[in-house]
C-alpha cells in the first residue's frame, strides 16, 4: 500500500469512527417501554474495532513519515512540521496585511477634523512575504504529495 493510500485509509477510518461516535450517543439512551433504533453495544464495539485499525495504521504511517527521506527537506515528518508552519506563517502574513491596510475595518473619516488611521506595519511588504511564503509551502506540498504515492507504507513492526 502506497503511503497516500493509508493517509486516504486513515481519513476513511476517521469519519467511520465519528459516525459511529453520533450513532452510539443517539442510542445511548431511550425511553422505557420502546426499544433503540440500533443496539448502541454493537455500535461501540464497532468504533472499538476502526480505533484498533486505525491505531494500527496510524503508527506505520508515522515509521514511514520518520524514516522516508525527502532530501534537503529532512525526513517526512520533518517536512510536515515545516509544512505546518509555514500555513501558520502565511495566515499570520495575510492577516497582518489585511490588518494594517484597515481591510478588516474601513472606518473612513466623515470629517477633517477625526483623527486619521496610520498602518504601523508595510502592507507591501507584507503582502509579498505572505506570497512567497504561500509559494513555497505550495512547493513543498507538491513534494509532499509526490513523496506520498511513490513511497510505500512501513510494514508492522513486531514491537507494541
Amino acid at each position: 500500500m502506497r503511503l497516500a493510500e493509508a493517509l486516504t485509509a486513515r481519513a476513511d477510518l476517521q469519519r467511520r469512527i465519528e459516525q459511529l461516535r453520533a450513532r452510539i450517543t443517539a442510542n445511548a439512551r431511550y425511553q422505557e417501554g420502546e426499544e433503540p433504533s440500533e443496539d448502541a453495544a454493537a455500535l461501540l464495539a464497532e468504533a472499538e474495532s476502526y480505533l484498533a485499525r486505525l491505531r494500527d495504521l496510524i503508527r506505520r504511517i508515522n515509521a514511514t513519515n520518520a524514516r522516508l527521506d525527502m532530501g534537503p527537506d529532512g525526513t517526512m515528518t520533518d517536512a510536515l512540521a515545516t509544512r505546518d508552519v509555514l500555513r501558520l506563517q502565511h495566515s499570520l502574513l495575510a492577516d497582518a496585511a489585511a490588518a494594517a491596510s484597515g481591510a478588516a475595518n474601513p472606518g473612513f473619516r466623515q470629517m477633517r477634523s477625526e483623527l486619521r488611521q496610520l498602518s504601523a506595519l508595510p502592507v507591501a511588504q507584507l503582502r509579498a512575504r505572505a506570497d512567497a511564503t504561500a509559494q513555497e509551502l505550495r512547493e513543498l506540498d507538491n513534494r509532499i504529495q509526490q513523496a506520498n504515492w511513490t513511497r510505500d507504507l512501513e510494514e508492522e513492526s513486531g514491537s507494541r
